[in-house]
């Protein structure tokens, strides 16, 4: 018997997760919570995470 050939090649995924031990958690409000580098200042996180909802 004849083996079948595959039209393509599957994918990889390359995608990795960030490690979460380098971030730090910002809290935006009750439901919401960002991650940012631990270096990062907090306040400029949240004041670019409300201009970035308006502009929507």
């Amino acid at each position: 018997m004849r083996e079948k050939k595959q039209m393509y090649e599957k994918k990889q995924n390359n995608h990795t997760a960030p490690d979460m031990s380098k971030m730090k958690p910002v809290v935006i409000d009750h439901k919401t919570r960002i991650y940012i580098p631990k270096d990062a200042d907090p306040e400029e996180a949240r004041a670019r995470y409300w201009s970035n909802r308006e502009a929507k």
